[in-house]
């Protein structure tokens, strides 16, 4: 039996189409886990599905509605879904209860921290108020483009097994303030959060970059974090 991996999608078209990169589904598979693209929905669904699925990942997508961390909307603060906001929100409160583990990609890993009352940057470039590197990488997704700094303590350098790695980058968005029981598990140069974790012993991390991409060149650590995620799933299992 293959843990079922839920993935959330994102939604277009004024909310009628879900879209998911074929690389998170291809990712899933090669670490031996079986993709579930999840529907959206309110009331009892986050709760239903969190029972049915052994592992949440959370894709990359639009921005993130600044309201859930209490702050008015930035000039340069771009589209927004808020049926994803509340569904994501909510399904990594349910997983989290039920002590199962949660990939966070790009938005994915701020739905993590906002989701446990962590800010965000709503626009880096604007904010942040220091020099940045290249964050919107001009070159295709799947060559990496800068390097981050891994902790050395982290859980997910237990996984990766280096503290100096490249990495793939398109966000103008990041992490700020961390939430309940949050730390940072990796940096860029400039001080930027690109990767985050859970205290404890449930798997919980968010990365800044795109490892899907990445497995398409055969990148170790991306396989790596993949491998890791659906064998906690696997622990799971009913």
């Amino acid at each position: 039996m293959k843990p079922v991996i839920g993935i959330t999608p994102s939604i277009e078209k004024n909310e009628s189409t879900y879209t998911v990169h074929r690389a998170h589904c291809d990712a899933i598979k090669q670490a031996g886990g079986l993709p579930l693209i999840l529907p959206y929905g309110t009331k009892n669904v986050p709760t239903l599905l969190a029972q049915h699925i052994d592992g949440l990942y959370i894709t990359g997508g639009y921005d993130i509605d600044p309201h859930y961390f209490n702050e008015e909307p930035h000039p340069q603060l771009g589209q927004i879904d808020p049926l994803r906001d509340k569904f994501e929100l909510a399904l990594v409160h349910e997983m989290i209860a039920l002590k199962k583990p949660i990939l966070g990609i790009c938005r994915g890993s701020q739905i993590i921290n906002v989701a446990l009352g962590g800010t965000m940057y709503q626009d880096l470039s604007s904010q942040k108020g220091e020099p940045l590197i290249q964050h919107i990488q001009n070159r295709p997704l799947h060559y990496p483009s800068h390097y981050i700094k891994v902790e050395k303590s982290s859980f997910l350098y237990r996984i990766v097994k280096h503290n100096n790695i490249k990495v793939n980058s398109n966000h103008h968005q990041a992490n700020n303030q961390l939430g309940r029981n949050l730390r940072v598990s990796a940096i860029s140069e400039d001080g930027v959060i690109e990767a985050i974790e859970r205290e404890g012993e449930l798997f919980v991390i968010g990365v800044q970059w795109h490892p899907e991409r990445l497995i398409e060149r055969q990148d170790e650590a991306s396989q790596l974090l993949y491998a890791y995620f659906v064998s906690e799933a696997r622990k799971v299992m009913k």
